[in-house]
């Protein structure tokens, strides 16, 4: 059953994920500028841009607001996402070159990070990472980044925009990305490709 509240989704991991999660989402509460809120979306914790200040949602939907950064326990380990890199390469840029500079081993796909304890992950950076992005700034960079990819949308099936690789249903998915994600929601289309895995469920 998939949690509807984070506090649903923390109580329903092992202790040591639970506690892991709970340590990074409280860095995260602690540096997230003004103008996101925190709930469960797309069967993770996540911060994002409420539609009482961006209308038009996430994929021109307006009932999905807009994601920042998400977080999740799966099968695998642990895994942050930023969406706020999308658009925003200075900011990935940097993010890569202060986590070094922490002396801990990144574990990065194109908008994750991936790891398996609260030890392997540079909480300080990515608490600055989360300031840094105001959320008139991460609307911006979204309309933008946006404007630039619709044309290949349209061009793409609807068969195509939901074509999903689903793991074991214990929890580990497989390639199901945040914008086929969002087109099983309310009709929405992705608008974004290729950025994010999803796990639906806490890991057992």
């Amino acid at each position: 059953m998939t949690a509807s509240t984070v506090a649903q989704y923390l109580a329903a991991l092992p202790a040591d994920r639970r506690a892991a999660l709970s340590a990074v989402r409280k860095v995260i509460n602690e540096n997230l500028p003004v103008g996101y809120e925190e709930g469960m979306q797309f069967g993770m914790i996540g911060w994002y841009v409420p539609l009482s200040l961006y209308p038009a949602g996430y994929g021109e939907n307006p009932k999905v607001p807009l994601p920042l950064v998400a977080l999740a326990s799966q099968k695998s380990g642990m895994v942050l996402h930023f969406l706020s890199f999308y658009g925003h390469p200075t900011l990935s840029t940097w993010f890569t070159s202060e986590y070094k500079k922490s002396g801990k081993k990144l574990d990065m796909g194109k908008g994750c990070v991936r790891f398996k304890s609260l030890e392997n992950l540079a909480l300080d950076v990515v608490g600055r990472t989360v300031s840094r992005v105001s959320s008139e700034e991460h609307r911006d960079n979204y309309q933008a980044a946006g404007a630039h990819g619709q044309g290949k949308l349209r061009k793409g099936s609807r068969a195509g925009q939901q074509r999903k690789e689903v793991g074991s249903d214990e929890g580990e998915t497989k390639g199901v990305t945040l914008a086929t994600a969002l087109g099983e929601q309310d009709g929405v289309k992705p608008s974004l490709d290729r950025l994010f895995t999803r796990s639906d469920h806490p890991a057992r």
